[in-house]
Formats: structure tokens, C-alpha cells, sequence
């Protein structure tokens, strides 16, 4: 047994092709038949069912295949100890979340690259229920995103926390209130992200709404950004939630449509994620590092009421 059959073993049993495996692992479909064949007679039992379309793990080779990805990724650990005390240097894939990146990308991404000058990123804005996908499949190698996820195979690195703010038009009777209480928000004046945000799901859950059915208004549009939101409210009135780092750079005029939530307040939490055997952990110990350090102060301050994102 090698580690190359062990990495064609593991392409195989997430494409559930033989093809489209050998593609990705660089060799020809015959010989990556071959290989995966001299496995399955060393281990003594078929891995595959062949006869379905796709390819389906049989019981032996769901063992087989959970022992690999372990294997492999422990030696692709081993394989990078030397870069340990080295520079980081290497590519890596960085997903993250569409209400985060345009916030926090230009506080840390110039001082990044000038600082770690080998590190290739591949940034990609995903959500999070993509990001979780991509990251299990070993598409993404890491990813920017609000947690807590309580996944299994995810390790969480929380960086700091975000307070979320009531951006209020005038016209509204919570612009006259010094704090936004959310139970005091009428359903029917907020504006929210379209489905499949987890910003979304978090002010649904601080505002104890179940879904759109609660909410009756004679427009429904579907925003898929934060200054929508709030440019919808400057324009057509209303009320919208948004992470504090999406509102440092405001003008004066828009911050005098903020409010806080009366103590605690509610915050969701950013963390640096990836999946439990990424082999790039100088790379990313070098981001937790480089935005830790470019974030304000007051952002990395825990806050006791982190609203959940699942």
C-alpha cells in the first residue's frame, strides 16, 4: 500500500468516478483503475460497487476510506514539519462569507500580501452553507466565516466579535429611541438578506421570527448585500441589522441611524475555519496572526451574547 493509493482511493470516493478522480490526481483512468485494484486485493475485499452509476462506497470501503483521509492528511502534516520554521510560502484557498468581505478583506489583505510575499490566496465569496460543503469535500482549504458551527470535522479559530447594529430610517418609531430592543422591531419595517445568509438566520433569531410568512409588506425583494439593505432604508424607509464592521466607514449623516441593542448586546463572532486535517497550518496561523493584528481593539473583546448562526 502507498500514498498514492491512498490519495486515489480518497479522489475516487468524492467524485464516485473513476474518470473525473484521475483528472484531479494527474494519471490516466486505466492506471488509476489499476491502482485502486491492487488495493482492493491487498485489502482483501471490494471498496466499490461498480454496477451502480455513481460509484457507491461499499461498507468495506467507507472503513477503508475514513482510515485514508486520516492517513493521508497526518502525512501531509508530517510532509510540511520543515516549513514549520520557515516563512510561510505555498497557495491556499480562502473562502468567505458575501456580508464579511467586503469589510474585512481591505483592513488585512494589503499588509498580508506585503508581509507573506510566497503566499499565493485564492479567495472565494461563498455562504456559509457553500463554505461547509467546499471545506468536507477538500475544495476550500479555509474560510472566513460567523460561527459557532459545532461541525465535527471543522476546527473553529474565532478572531473577534462584531456587535449588530439597528440602522433606522427617521420615519420609523425606533429612530426616536436612544436603544433598539428587538422585540420592539415590527416585522413588517425590517428589511433581510435573502435566504441562504447566515446573517439572515441570526437577526431571525434575534428577532424571534420565524420566516417571511411573519412579515407582511406590499414589496418583497430579495437583497443579497448589507448596503442594499441599508440603502434600501435611506431611500424607502424602514429598519435593517448589520455587523458594526460594516458600519465604520459610514458618514455621519448614516451613523445617526444607528442604534445599539440595550446589554447584552447581541454580536456575532468571526472566526478563521478549516477542516480538521488541513496540511496548511503555517499559512493559516500566519492570517490568524495578520488580522488579529490589523483589527481594531474594541472588536476583539468577547461578548457573552454570540447569536447562533445554525
Amino acid at each position: 500500500m502507498t500514498i498514492s493509493q491512498i490519495q486515489y482511493l480518497i479522489a475516487v470516493a468524492k467524485h464516485k468516478n473513476f474518470s473525473k478522480a484521475a483528472a484531479e490526481c494527474f494519471i490516466s483512468q486505466p492506471a488509476l483503475s489499476m491502482q485502486i485494484k491492487q488495493l482492493e486485493d491487498e485489502l482483501g475485499g471490494k471498496l466499490f460497487d461498480r454496477s451502480k452509476n455513481p460509484l457507491t462506497l461499499t461498507p468495506m470501503g467507507e472503513k477503508a476510506v475514513n482510515q485514508a483521509e486520516i492517513t493521508y492528511y497526518e502525512f501531509k502534516k508530517l510532509s510540511r514539519l520543515a516549513e514549520d520554521n520557515q516563512e510561510p510560502s505555498g497557495e491556499i484557498t480562502l473562502g468567505i462569507i458575501p456580508t464579511l468581505a467586503p469589510y474585512l478583506l481591505p483592513i488585512f489583505i494589503k499588509e498580508y500580501t506585503n508581509k507573506y510575499p510566497g503566499v499565493k490566496l485564492n479567495i472565494r465569496e461563498l455562504t456559509t452553507a457553500e463554505i461547509i460543503e467546499e471545506i468536507t469535500n477538500y475544495n476550500l482549504d479555509a474560510a472566513l466565516l460567523a460561527t459557532p458551527l459545532h461541525h465535527q470535522e471543522l476546527i473553529e479559530i474565532p478572531l473577534f466579535y462584531e456587535r449588530m447594529l439597528a440602522y433606522v430610517s427617521p420615519e420609523s418609531s425606533l429612530y426616536q429611541k436612544e436603544y433598539a430592543i428587538a422585540s420592539d422591531i415590527e416585522p413588517n419595517e425590517l428589511w433581510l438578506l435573502e435566504e441562504g445568509h447566515c446573517l439572515r438566520s441570526q437577526i431571525l433569531k434575534l428577532c424571534e421570527l420565524r420566516n417571511q410568512s411573519e412579515m407582511s409588506s406590499n414589496i418583497t425583494f430579495k437583497a443579497g448585500s448589507v448596503e442594499t439593505l441599508m440603502r434600501l432604508v435611506d431611500n424607502y424607509q424602514g429598519i435593517t441589522i448589520v455587523p458594526e464592521l460594516a458600519t465604520v466607514h459610514l458618514n455621519e449623516i448614516s451613523k445617526a441611524k444607528l442604534r445599539n441593542f440595550l446589554k447584552p448586546e447581541p454580536t456575532r463572532e468571526i472566526s478563521l475555519i478549516h477542516h480538521q486535517y488541513c496540511s496548511k497550518q503555517s499559512i493559516i496561523n500566519s492570517l490568524e496572526e495578520s488580522i488579529r493584528g490589523q483589527i481594531p481593539d474594541k472588536f476583539l473583546q468577547e461578548n457573552k451574547r454570540v447569536i447562533e448562526v445554525l
